[in-house]
């Protein structure tokens, strides 16, 4: 196994190419996609009843060490500074395959 930190966001899909061109930037190897999620936060309920373009996306990926995570949070944090979401770090194990 190896370990990583597991990255999870959730941002407007209106963001959801900027978030996915900071990933390559920053050189994630890849990421998990999940449109249309709905929930509660600070700012209150969202739902997906206006449409698709109006909902959030849940983006799940790996930063393999600490370089690529510090630049992953230098990138993302200004984006989230401007258009709201949530960011989440935690420690995992990757089982190498």
């Amino acid at each position: 196994m190896q370990s990583v930190h597991k990255v999870e966001i959730i941002i407007s899909s209106l963001k959801l190419e900027r978030v996915l061109t900071i990933l390559d930037k920053v050189d994630v190897s890849g990421y998990t996609v999940i449109d249309n999620t709905t929930g509660k936060g600070d700012r209150g309920f969202t739902d997906t009843d206006l449409d698709r373009v109006f909902s959030n996306a849940y983006i799940l990926t790996v930063c393999t060490n600490e370089e690529q995570l510090n630049l992953l949070i230098e990138e993302i944090t200004p984006l989230l500074k401007k258009v709201g979401g949530i960011c989440l770090v935690s420690a995992a194990a990757w089982i190498n395959h």
